[in-house]
Order: C-alpha cells, then structure tokens, then sequence
C-alpha cells in the first residue's frame, strides 16, 4: 500500500507543478495572443487559473499529510515540506485574496471593461502583485518536482 501513496505522491507533485507552468506560462499567453476579444480570453484564463489554485489546495494538502505521515513531527525539518507549505499559502493567498479583489475591481468598473476605467491603475497593481506570486509559485513548484526527482522530499 505504501507504494500506492508514494505514487500518488509523484502524481500530485506532476498534476499541480505541471498545471501551474502549462496554465500560467502556455495556455493564458496563448489565450491573450490568440483571441482578439481581451476580455474573453481574461476571463478563460481567470477560470483556469481558478482551477489549478482547487487542483493545488487538494494536491499541497495531500503532499503535507503524506509528509507527516511518513515523517511525523520531523517533517518541518524537510524543504519539501515547507515548500509543499509556501506553495499552499501562495494559493490561498492568491485564489481567496488577491482574485476577489480583481473581480471586485472588474464589477466596480461595470459597464465598461475595467482597463477602460477609473480603476484601471489598481487592477494592474493588483494583477501584477498576482502575477509575482504566481511566479514565486511556480519557483517553488520547480524546486520541489528537483527535491522529488532526488527523493529528498519523501
């Protein structure tokens, strides 16, 4: 059975490091490049980042319970653990904070598009503030699919 966690570990680690790149840095620019309507390809974009942020709170909790599970306490001595952790706090951070206030942002700005708007200066502070962490994020993600690759994470 441990062989079974163990796999689904490297399959939660693949599932949410690889959404994050191919989302964040494949799929959203070619939205952005491809569709002439900005705010349609926003809002695909904002629907897919959405999915990877629910797909990174199961899959970073899943890796935080096998971790102590195979660990115990001795898990917070382990760089994948808080890696495992940032990454969550990142997600939380960016999926339940910074996301409600872009989309308030958008439906303050109603009827026009928020970037033909008063408020256009902060939703671009906002979104790029997003898109550090997102950055910062996919770092980590990196980091931790190496720690995996050299079985130090479990």
């Amino acid at each position: 059975m441990r062989g079974f966690f163990s796999a689904l570990y490297s399959i939660a680690v693949t599932v949410w490091v690889g959404g994050l790149l191919a989302i964040g840095y494949l799929a959203a620019p070619v939205l952005f490049s491809q569709l002439a309507d900005r705010s349609v390809a926003g809002a695909v974009a904002g629907a897919m980042f959405s999915m990877i942020a629910w797909v990174g709170l199961a899959c970073g909790t899943y890796l935080i319970l096998f971790v102590l599970a195979g660990k115990g306490w001795r898990a917070v001595q382990s760089g994948v653990f808080w890696i495992v952790l940032l990454m969550l706090a990142l997600t939380v951070a960016g999926h339940f904070g910074i996301q409600p206030i872009l989309a308030q942002l958008k439906a303050d700005a109603l009827p026009r598009q928020v970037m033909e708007s008063a408020l256009r200066d902060r939703f671009s502070t906002w979104h790029g503030v997003s898109s550090a962490l997102y950055l910062v994020q996919s770092l980590l993600g990196i980091a931790l699919v190496i720690l995996q690759e050299r079985g130090k994470g479990r």
